[in-house]
């Protein structure tokens, strides 16, 4: 279950972006093509996700279809079938993958922190007037 190993990747890649602010959802890219189960991922995101404080955070997963462009006819199209890489339009198997591969955080969703959390001087210090 190589899932919960991308999931401690995708936690040490966001932790230095998130810069100590609540993580709501990380967007994530995956290639049909990546073999990456994306409810296993899920799932191993809960447990990951705990024991590395991001409590709370979710995965949002857009899948891409695996696609290929192909030599004999110049078609680009996406595969029907993960077992086959023939080009949809004509048969061939002179074919080059264009997509699917792909394994990428795209963006995360963080709260932002409110002034006062950053300087709790600032709620207490008098007006004058």
């Amino acid at each position: 279950m190589h899932e919960l190993s991308l999931c401690h990747a995708i936690a040490g890649v966001v932790r230095p972006h998130a810069a100590d602010r609540e993580v709501t959802v990380i967007h994530v890219r995956i290639g049909a093509l990546r073999q990456v189960i994306p409810e296993t991922l899920a799932f191993c995101w809960e447990l990951v996700a705990a024991q590395e404080g991001f409590d709370g955070a979710r995965l949002e997963i857009d899948p891409v279809p695996a696609s290929v462009t192909c030599a004999s006819c110049s078609v680009t199209s996406d595969l029907e079938s993960r077992y086959s890489i023939s080009c949809p339009a004509c048969g061939s198997c002179e074919v080059s993958v264009v997509g699917g591969e792909e394994f990428l955080i795209t963006s995360i969703d963080v709260r932002a922190v409110s002034p006062s959390a950053v300087s709790p001087s600032a709620a207490t210090t008098p007006e004058r007037g």
